[in-house]
């Protein structure tokens, strides 16, 4: 999958770079995904992002429109992310909700979720879709 992650920080890249094997093509990005870095979205499956990543409607109509199909966040909650727009649009979106989370912990949970998106499959705990997922485990 062609993924974006954006709010990278420098102790997450090896973790995430080691947890993905080469499997998916991962573009890094330092800064938050706002109006001037969201043109690296374009072309990509999934964009990461972090807890202080806000996406509202209208940035999640414009991923929508950059061809984004899925969006996650490297966090527990999901109130950063309107989930009513992206239900709307048809985008599946996913956390990191399992016990360890640490900062390897989130980057092999980052991992786990696109390896299932990749192979078709729900993410299933880490579903954060307010409709049913078109697809099942």
């Amino acid at each position: 999958m062609k993924v974006v992650v954006y709010s990278i920080q420098t102790h997450e890249k090896e973790l995430l770079a080691v947890a993905n094997g080469k499997m998916h093509d991962l573009t890094l990005i330092a800064n938050g995904l706002n109006e001037e870095t969201k043109v690296y979205a374009s072309g990509k499956d999934v964009v990461v992002i972090s807890g202080a990543d806000i996406l509202k409607s209208s940035m999640i109509q414009t991923l929508k429109s950059m061809g984004v199909a899925r969006i996650m966040t490297r966090t527990l909650g999901t109130d950063h992310i309107d989930l009513v727009e992206a239900g709307n649009l048809d985008i599946q979106v996913a956390n990191t909700p399992f016990e360890d989370q640490s900062p390897k912990g989130i980057a092999e949970q980052t991992i786990r979720n696109l390896n299932l998106w990749g192979a078709g499959k729900c993410v299933g705990t880490a579903c954060c879709c307010l409709k049913d997922c078109p697809v099942k485990s």
